[in-house]
């Protein structure tokens, strides 16, 4: 299925997220990490499977971030757990650029 701009929310300029940046936007009601690596964008949930915690608050490291409550790492351009405690995957958002917009996919019903 292919997708249409239509189905995905303006977050921001490309100016907003800066080449290593951890940045929080809200999609569909749900807070969305952002996260600029090396020019290219992706998403995932932003609240850790284990605990709930921000994980915008968190260390970058390469591809990994590191939850700042109990250690656990996902790797932001798949939103697999790559270090323990989670054992539960991050949900992962499409991210396009639409000239200089920023967009997240829209979840579905």
């Amino acid at each position: 299925m292919i997708s249409t701009l239509s189905e995905y929310v303006s977050v921001g300029q490309l100016t907003d997220f800066p080449s290593g940046s951890l940045k929080t936007v809200e999609v569909a009601g749900k807070q969305v990490l952002v996260v600029n690596l090396d020019g290219e964008l992706f998403a995932i949930e932003n609240t850790c499977t284990h605990r709930g915690g921000p994980l915008n608050e968190g260390a970058l490291e390469g591809r990994v971030v590191t939850c700042p409550w109990h250690g656990g790492q996902f790797d932001v351009t798949t939103g697999k757990v790559v270090g323990p405690p989670p054992q539960m995957d991050e949900r992962r958002f499409s991210v396009k650029v639409h000239g200089n917009d920023v967009m997240v996919k829209q979840e579905g019903p």
